[in-house]
């Protein structure tokens, strides 16, 4: 062999491990820049599902509130039912003895 084949020889061994360690190094990167990615999108999802169940929670209360303002409104209604129908029987007992 002469001098210039064993040089390009030589030349593509070092060329081959050269392209290898910059792929895995590439590899490695890349690798890590997903996980970060990944990490920062799983945290944005998880805050945004945090507001949400808050937001839920806040509707859940505010919808019990009305639930018992309901509640009460119908029983008052319903006194203010019996009241004019107390009422109305007094006035007619009342118009029954002025004829």
């Amino acid at each position: 062999m002469s001098g210039v084949e064993i040089f390009l020889t030589a030349l593509s061994a070092v060329s081959t491990v050269c392209a290898i360690a910059f792929g895995y190094s590439a590899f490695h990167r890349n690798r890590k820049r997903e996980d970060t990615d990944s990490g920062k999108l799983s945290g944005t999802i998880v805050s945004e599902l945090g507001y949400i169940r808050a937001g839920v929670d806040d509707l859940k209360r505010e919808h019990r509130e009305t639930a018992q303002a309901v509640g009460k409104l119908a029983e008052r209604v319903t006194r203010v039912e019996e009241s004019a129908k107390q009422a109305h029987h007094r006035i007619t007992t009342l118009e029954g003895k002025q004829v």
